[in-house]
């Protein structure tokens, strides 16, 4: 084999390497391209999220009025019901003073 065939044998190899990889490389893409189809469904997809989102953020926002009305609520009705057992604990003490007045009085 002289030189000039060798240049030629070289040149052919490297020739279909070239095109093999340039081939393997338009497989790679072909195979990995995005379609419109895939970016809409991924726009879609976007879009329920952010919906979702929003929809988590108010209902936590709700929750946590609904949590402080409730502590109100709850606060106002402990208060409520300490006056309301300290006005029956003081109608108990009179109605045992009036008793207790009742019978020495008839005694």
């Amino acid at each position: 084999m002289n030189r000039s065939e060798f240049i030629l044998a070289t040149a052919v190899i490297l020739f279909v390497a070239f095109c093999l990889g340039w081939f393997a490389s338009w497989l790679v893409n072909r195979f990995t391209r995005v379609t419109q189809a895939d970016i809409g469904e991924l726009e879609r997809m976007a879009q329920s999220l952010h919906e979702a989102e929003e929809t988590r953020d108010q209902a936590i926002t709700y929750l946590q009025q609904r949590e402080a009305e409730m502590s109100n609520q709850l606060s106002q009705t402990e208060a409520e019901l300490r006056a309301a057992m300290d006005g029956l604990r003081e109608a108990r003490r009179e109605a045992e003073e009036l008793r207790t007045y009742i019978e020495r009085k008839n005694s």
